[in-house]
C-alpha cells in the first residue's frame, strides 16, 4: 500500500452498519448529523471529521483499527463497487483485521494512511494483534481541526499524545490549553475535547488511543 493510499473508509462504515441492522436515518440520528452527510461518507464523496468518526465507530461498536486494512480484501472493496459482493468483502476484512500484524517495524513508505476532513491526516504506525489501540502519526495542517463544526467530540478510551513540532489548540472541558512542540497531553476520551491548528505550519504528533471496548 502506498503512502498516497486511502483505505475505503465508506465501505467500510457501510458494511458494518449493514451487519447491525442499521438504517443510515437511524445512524445519522445517533450521532447528530444529517443522513446526506452519512451517506456521502459511505459512497466516498465525502470524508468525516476526526469527531464525526469517533461518533459512527461508537455508535457501531467498531474501534479505529478496522477502518485501517492494507490486505486485498480491502482492495476488492471499492466504496462504488456496491452490492452484496462488496459488503462480504468488507465483512471478511472486519473478521481478519484483529490478527494483521504491523510491524515490527513500519517504514514511512509502508504507513497506512487516512486522510479525513478538516485537514486532518492519521497515519498508522503499527499493530500488534489482540490489543486494541490506536498508534498514529497525526498531521493538523494549519487551520485544521478535530471538528470541522467547532463542537468537542468524546469517545471510550484513554488518550496519549505528544506533539513533535508545530503547535495546538487544545479544548478540554471548560479548560483551553496551548501545546508546543515537545508538550504531551494524556486524558480520558471521555472529557469532551477538541484539538486545532490556528498556525501557518503543520502541527505534528504521536498519538496513543487506548480503548476501553
Amino acid at each position: 500500500m502506498s503512502p498516497a493510499a486511502v483505505p475505503p473508509v465508506g465501505a467500510r462504515i457501510r458494511a458494518a452498519r449493514l451487519e447491525r441492522g442499521t438504517s443510515l436515518r437511524a445512524l445519522a440520528r445517533e450521532i447528530g448529523v444529517s443522513a446526506s452527510l452519512v451517506s456521502q461518507i459511505e459512497t466516498g464523496k465525502s470524508q468525516p471529521s476526526v469527531s464525526t468518526l469517533y461518533a459512527i465507530t461508537t455508535a457501531l461498536g467498531i474501534s479505529i483499527e478496522t477502518l485501517f486494512d492494507a490486505g486485498e480484501a480491502a482492495a476488492a472493496m471499492s466504496p462504488v463497487a456496491g452490492g452484496p459482493g462488496a459488503v462480504l468483502h468488507a465483512l471478511a476484512a472486519f473478521a481478519t483485521d484483529p490478527g494483521r500484524r504491523i510491524g515490527p517495524v513500519v517504514t514511512p513508505d509502508e504507513r497506512e494512511v487516512l486522510e479525513l476532513d478538516s485537514g486532518v491526516v492519521w497515519e498508522r504506525l503499527g499493530h500488534v494483534p489482540g490489543t486494541d489501540v490506536d498508534f498514529l502519526l497525526v498531521t493538523y495542517r494549519p487551520g485544521g481541526a478535530s471538528s470541522s463544526s467547532g463542537g468537542l467530540m468524546r469517545h471510550t478510551g484513554t488518550e496519549y499524545g505528544y506533539l513533535t513540532s508545530g503547535e495546538l489548540v487544545l479544548t478540554l472541558g471548560f479548560d483551553e490549553y496551548s501545546l508546543r512542540h515537545g508538550d504531551a497531553v494524556c486524558f480520558e476520551s471521555t472529557t469532551p475535547h477538541r484539538y486545532r491548528n490556528d498556525g501557518d505550519v503543520p502541527a505534528v504528533g504521536v498519538w496513543f488511543v487506548f480503548s476501553d471496548t
